[in-house]
């Protein structure tokens, strides 16, 4: 049976998808050593030789495309025809040995793309895209212009390294979706980036655009999923999906973002979307301080909601939720942001970073420790042309071994922001039954607050599990345990059984104003 490496066999996965025979349906070899373009390429003994064959080829729906263990090819592939929802097309690895690779240098703006196509899976490929200098590159790209709704794209089980794409702008890096459309309104439906590695990119590594978000031009995709990426050492952003409605973010591991790209980068965060929900991730080792939290809850949102997941050693702290003034045009500001039963350890500068334009936010229930040496500020308000109102913290436990500060921007330091007491000109931040251990200074008023003017951390298991995207073999063993490992810390660190939650989409009574 024909093999996709480190996965499961490709009946197997068909069958999973339930993706039923399609009797007209071909199955296509191609092999960069051992194959022909003048072959059929219809059997294992005459393959096709190049990727330019295959994307020249008029696929339909339910053709296989099986690229052979230990190819390599200096060519992107492309595939701009579509399946069907019972009969994608499928572009995978076959055999055993090492992955497909494909690998353009400066040949290629993407190594592989799905342009203005549905329906279709690519998996199990190896992808690289470097050169000299820096230019807009992708590792995987996945465009649809101007075509409405963009259905059932799968990218997965992809290793991607080594993209050299531009720090001067988002729209590259590892894997972007890409939804543009000035004649016909254009989004996806059902996108699914999962079990992916992303490693050594510039500037993004996993990236949503899109052209439809302002108040008169809102047409997001939905039931996009992005669950279960590895991505480390990245220019920029680590996850960003744009111009989205439910969005769900779930297990995925950020490390390394913001190393390289000059201006503000955060590991995990949303852009003009509605009810993105983000749990069960880990974003550690954001290196810059511009901006450069674990997590990012951005302008012209309604509705994110982050929820179990892991915070530690990022050099700008944990949360920033944050906007520009509101318009009329295309920011409605950061609405109804929640953050509940996140983990912090040992971030750095700003754990908890009220920006600008914010509402109707929640922090509740989250565990902070803040290791001995550490001098942060734990929450502090700042003007992006205006200041927050109607943010509340409640219930949450604030372990400090080193400093803590509360206060409001007097002023900037590069990227640091001066401080005074008091979140004025921030209206109503609200603090209510919160626990503070430790060294708190300019402590805001809780009425039902538990203080503590002492604290010691306490011994615990924080060896999360580590992976080498060098070696990409063990990555399915790798996600099993630190699925576990997260899921067993978060019990033991809110004292509370873990239930994730499956996210919602707007009412379509509810328009966006």
């Amino acid at each position: 049976m024909l093999k996709i490496p480190g996965t499961i066999p490709i009946l197997a996965l068909l069958c999973a998808t339930g993706t039923p025979a399609i009797a007209s349906a071909t199955t296509y070899y191609v092999d960069s050593v051992r194959g022909n373009d003048q072959y059929a390429g219809t059997s294992q003994t005459q393959p096709w030789q190049s990727l330019a064959r295959v994307n020249a080829f008029p696929l339909r729906p339910g053709d296989q495309v099986l690229l052979a263990t230990g190819s390599a090819w200096k060519e992107p592939l492309t595939i701009s025809r579509s399946g069907r929802a019972s009969a994608p097309i499928v572009v995978t690895a076959a055999g055993d040995g090492p992955r497909p690779r494909i690998d353009v240098g400066d040949l290629s703006p993407h190594g592989v793309a799905v342009m203005n196509a549905e329906y279709v899976t690519i998996s199990g490929l190896e992808v690289t895209n470097d050169a000299p200098t820096p230019a807009q590159r992708f590792g995987v790209l996945v465009s649809a212009q101007d075509r409405g709704v963009t259905r059932g794209i799968r990218i997965s089980d992809m290793y991607i390294h080594d993209v050299r794409g531009t720090n001067d702008r988002k729209d590259n890096g590892g894997i972007v979706f890409r939804a543009t459309g000035q004649k016909r309104a254009t989004r996806f439906q059902d996108l699914r980036i999962e079990r992916n590695i992303v490693w050594r990119v510039d500037r993004s590594g996993i990236a949503g655009i899109s052209d439809r978000v302002t108040f008169l031009n809102w047409f997001p995709s939905e039931d996009v999923v992005i669950r279960d990426n590895y991505v480390e050492d990245i220019g920029g952003d680590g996850i960003v999906p744009r111009g989205t409605d439910g969005a769900l973010i779930e297990h995925n591991i950020v490390k390394g973002a913001g190393s390289r790209a000059p201006g503000y980068s955060a590991g995990i965060w949303q852009w003009s979307t509605d009810n993105s929900l983000i749990q069960l991730n880990e974003a550690a080792y954001t290196r810059t301080r511009y901006d450069g939290q674990g997590f990012d809850s951005d302008f012209n949102s309604r509705r994110t909601t982050f929820l179990y997941n892991y915070s530690h050693d990022n050099a700008g702290g944990f949360l920033l939720i944050c906007s520009p003034k509101r318009n009329d045009t295309d920011n409605l500001g950061n609405r109804g942001t929640i953050a509940r039963f996140n983990v912090s350890r040992n971030d750095g500068t700003r754990i908890f970073q009220l920006s600008g334009h914010v509402s109707d936010a929640l922090v509740e229930k989250n565990v902070v420790h803040v290791g001995k040496g550490l001098d942060v500020q734990m929450v502090v308000a700042t003007d992006w042309d205006g200041w927050a109102r109607d943010v509340r913290f409640r219930d949450n436990i604030f372990n400090v071994a080193g400093t803590a500060r509360y206060g409001s921007e007097s002023g900037r330091s590069g990227p640091d922001y001066l401080i005074r007491a008091g979140f004025a000109p921030a209206e109503h931040v609200r603090f209510n039954g919160n626990v503070y251990r430790g060294r708190h200074i300019d402590l805001p008023d809780d009425a039902d607050g538990q203080f503590s003017a002492t604290y010691v951390e306490q011994p615990a298991d924080w060896q999360i599990p580590v992976f080498d995207p060098a070696r990409p073999d063990g990555f399915s063993d790798f996600l099993i345990q630190h699925r576990s490992w997260m899921l067993s810390m978060l019990q033991r660190e809110l004292q509370a059984t873990v239930t994730l939650k499956q996210p919602q989409r707007i009412s379509i009574f509810e328009t966006r104003r």
